[in-house]
């Protein structure tokens, strides 16, 4: 009975005409993205931040709008517990989703929220394939970023995806008032070292199976490497956000 019904949907794809073929052939390949950035009302060391002005708009538009401008996405929500923020997030054209109580404390976990948002919209028979992360504390990121790293995972067998900048600094640990390098030798050139790596922030993609399971990132996740400025941007202090006001006038032409 498998094979009959394969050959019945052969027979009937081969009645197609050939643009109607292609077509069903594009929707086959077409992976579906939505877009998730998670913002809580509540920061001890910076009070509403996400909404703070960076460069004429409050900081979680930044994410918005960048979403919003890349074609490949199908759908940009906000995961937030605060009415200011949903306001905001809402003006700038992003679907809310309010989150409950128990997922607004100072502990919770980016993954528990992106699966939150997961089963919400599955519930609501809004599917998606993969699930793209932008922290609203990361603000900028270069224009071609995204779509470059859609391409990179639709290219091979990855199920997850996130930026990395290189990290040329020679580190160590004080112990016992002795300082004792890590990645280096004392002596060593820079260029001689092992090249590290750090998370930047400004990119997370995860598969739909990824995020059920509690992960952001999956066994066959790709790093993708950033030679950008933008990733050394990252907002947790008024001099952060001071820092990325000079960084947005000064490359973000």
């Amino acid at each position: 009975m498998h094979t009959e019904g394969h050959g019945s949907q052969n027979r009937a794809i081969e009645g197609l005409a050939p643009s109607v073929i292609l077509m069903f052939i594009q929707n086959l390949n077409n992976m579906k993205y939505i877009t998730i950035i998670p913002a809580r009302g509540g920061s001890n060391r910076f009070p509403n931040k996400n909404i703070y002005p960076l460069s004429g708009h409050p900081l979680i538009v930044h994410s918005i709008k960048y979403s919003l401008s890349n074609d490949q996405i199908s759908a940009t929500y906000v995961s937030t517990d605060s009415p200011d923020i949903k306001i905001v997030s809402e003006n700038y054209g992003a679907t809310v989703l309010v989150r409950p109580d128990e997922l607004a404390g100072d502990y919770v976990t980016t993954a528990a929220v992106l699966k939150h948002v997961a089963e919400t919209l599955i519930s609501q028979c809004e599917e998606f394939d993969f699930m793209v992360l932008l922290q609203a504390t990361n603000p900028l990121r270069p224009m071609n970023m995204l779509k470059d790293a859609i391409n990179i995972l639709e290219s091979g067998d990855f199920d997850s995806l996130m930026t990395v900048n290189r990290d040329p600094r020679k580190l160590g640990q004080i112990i016992k008032n002795k300082f004792v390098p890590w990645n280096y030798k004392f002596g060593m050139r820079s260029q001689d070292m092992d090249p590290l790596y750090y998370e930047n922030g400004l990119l997370y993609i995860t598969s739909k199976e990824q995020i059920l399971n509690g992960k952001i990132m999956g066994d066959k996740m790709y790093p993708m490497i950033m030679d950008h400025i933008f990733g050394e941007v990252d907002i947790d202090t008024k001099d952060d956000m001071a820092y990325a006001e000079y960084i947005f006038s000064k490359y973000n032409k």
